[in-house]
């Protein structure tokens, strides 16, 4: 199903006139320096390529091969490759890394010289055969910029001839050349067998190209199988055993690298990359777009950091209008990991456009909670992992997280219990219920409750005095205890937050009565009688609720501590912005 997607969304990018999807054949590269020739071979100029960002330009080249094995020297792309190949570069001094370049570059003119005679005649090829045959190679190592290019490691290089924009790779004569070889090769395939994607019988694909992910090797690869491993199906080598035809892996390879290269249709989460697209191209007519706007529900953008805020509210606005009812087409998410050479499926949902963007509301419909005004009116999903981890860095969450809680958004499901337990373990550690860290409470205990537990009494946004989960009174008293605290002694650097949290979640009984005895002596510093006497009668209704404290709290009612404390807290401070406006 995966690759079918793939296929599909290469399908309707090549018939989008305003798309830039490589055709079959070629592919976008990003190249850092261009080695400027004239039409006899003579060297002019290494050009940078490189702006501001460090970023080399993009070309449409022919499609990189698939390099694999003790033999991957051999494979070499046309007119276009690393310093190795094209200048006999090694990556360092010692003996082993020269007698490779050498292999590499010796590999690049093999298939350079191999070209028919025709090709040979184009003005480029021409120059660049002449360029080698002059022996320049040695000019381009003088020139001044190239101990920039020498500095990058397997810096890819090309041609251009001087006085033109287009680089040598991406003239007419190439074009067809690659065009013509594409259909010899289709029709003199080495194996072939009915396709698993197009349903049609043609030549297969025996090594899938490389479609690197961030954090991955660069000839990491969807699919792929081992070399004589020994697990050969019925003497299948490789792709053989799940046949995929040369041009429905062209497409399908082509139309990851798209997305993977994507501004829009990707999100990266600590190491899992999501890659978002749908069946058919967006509405023009007003239908809703989630496409263009679910990358903005799990990431934030320092450059424009409204941009969630806009995505989910026309989220809202689509449902709330009806204008999704009609949105049938079908919707993808897959989430990729590096692992070694290959890559990893975290995830693949498909659904509809309507399902999934009535999930992702249920989502920020269960994460509502009062919060301050200075909070941002919605959670991104980067925003809720990372208050889980430990300085609020994405580089601590555990690897798989991310992709969980996607897979529980999109289908409506309880969210992973380890979301929650990261949780509780934070706000333990720091101390600190934050507005994120109860929101993913909440919205935790509600979906695990609608799920498992019949009849269950949801959380509230706000304050719910009605509440008597003794979790959350207890939550709602140590709050109490700890404003009587503060207001006694204004200005204390640490209250019984940070001395009594964590015992007062997890064993009450051995924490409350100490606490108690303490708020005695707090009451006695307040001046305002009025105060005093507001706060016995909040503690008393609270401890009404209970019949004994706790000697120990589960997970769950942990989770309704932190709540309690949190809603309590909230409560203070909307009734003093109250007072102080009249």
């Amino acid at each position: 199903m995966i690759l079918h997607a793939l296929y599909e969304y290469y399908q309707r990018k090549a018939a989008d006139p305003e798309s830039t999807i490589a055709p079959e054949g070629l592919q976008w590269q990003e190249i850092k320096f261009i080695i400027i020739i004239d039409t006899d071979g003579h060297f002019v100029d290494l050009h940078d390529t490189r702006g501001e960002n460090n970023k080399g330009k993009r070309y449409l080249l022919p499609k990189a091969q698939k390099r694999s094995g003790s033999n991957s020297w051999q494979t070499t792309f046309l007119l276009w490759d690393h310093y190795g190949y094209v200048l006999g570069h090694a990556k360092d001094e010692s003996e082993k890394a020269k007698a490779m370049a050498g292999r590499q570059h010796e590999s690049f003119m093999k298939e350079l010289n191999a070209l028919p005679s025709r090709l040979q005649e184009d003005a480029g090829i021409h120059a660049v055969l002449a360029f080698y045959k002059n022996q320049e190679v040695e000019k381009v190592r003088q020139h001044t910029r190239w101990p920039e290019c020498a500095r990058i490691p397997g810096c890819n290089l090309t041609f251009r001839l001087h006085g033109e924009t287009e680089v040598i790779p991406e003239r007419a004569a190439v074009r067809e050349y690659i065009e013509a070889q594409a259909i010899a090769g289709a029709e003199s395939g080495v194996y072939t067998a009915r396709c698993l994607i197009t349903g049609e019988t043609g030549p297969i694909a025996r090594l899938h190209t490389a479609t690197p992910i961030w954090g991955g090797k660069s000839n990491g690869t969807l699919v792929a199988f081992q070399k004589n491993s020994g697990y050969d199906s019925y003497g299948k080598e490789q792709g053989f055993n799940a046949p995929i035809s040369l041009r429905a892996e062209s497409a399908y390879t082509t139309a990851l690298k798209e997305l993977l290269a994507s501004q829009s249709n990707k999100v990266g989460i600590g190491e899992t990359t999501f890659l978002f697209w749908a069946q058919k191209k967006e509405k023009q007519n007003g239908g809703f777009d989630l496409e263009g706007n679910i990358p903005w529900y799990f990431s934030d953008s320092r450059d424009q950091p409204d941009r969630n805020v806009a995505a989910v509210k026309a989220l809202y606005e689509a449902v709330y209008s009806g204008r999704l009812s009609h949105e049938k087409d079908r919707f993808y998410v897959l989430a990729l990991a590096p692992n070694a050479a290959r890559i990893t499926i975290r995830l693949f949902k498909e659904g509809t456009t309507q399902e999934f963007a009535e999930k992702i509301k249920e989502h920020f419909d269960d994460l509502e909670i009062i919060r301050p005004s200075f909070e941002p009116e919605y959670l991104s999903l980067y925003r809720l992992l990372t208050a889980t981890a430990l300085e609020d860095k994405m580089d601590r969450v555990p690897p798989n997280l991310g992709a969980a809680v996607v897979e529980s958004i999109l289908d409506g499901s309880p969210y992973p219990v380890s979301l929650y337990q990261q949780c509780l373990r934070r706000i333990r550690a720091e101390r600190k219920v934050t507005r994120t860290r109860a929101a993913i409470i909440k919205a935790y205990i509600n979906r695990f409750n609608r799920f498992h537990t019949l009849n269950a009494k949801e959380i509230t946004m706000g304050l719910d005095p009605n509440n008597t989960n003794p979790g959350y009174l207890l939550g709602r008293l140590f709050a109490v205890l700890e404003k009587i605290q503060e207001e006694a002694s204004p200005g204390i650097n640490a209250t019984i937050r940070d001395r009594y949290y964590g015992a007062a979640s997890t064993n009450p009984v051995a924490v409350f009565p100490q606490l108690l005895k303490l708020k005695n002596h707090h009451l006695a510093k307040l001046e305002n009688a009025g105060r005093r006497i507001n706060f016995e009668k909040l503690a008393g209704e609270i401890i009404a609720g209970m019949t004994e404290f706790p000697a120990h709290l589960a997970m769950t009612e942990q989770g309704y501590f932190s709540i309690g404390y949190y809603h309590q807290r909230q409560d203070f401070f909307t009734s003093k912005k109250t007072e102080n406006a009249q």
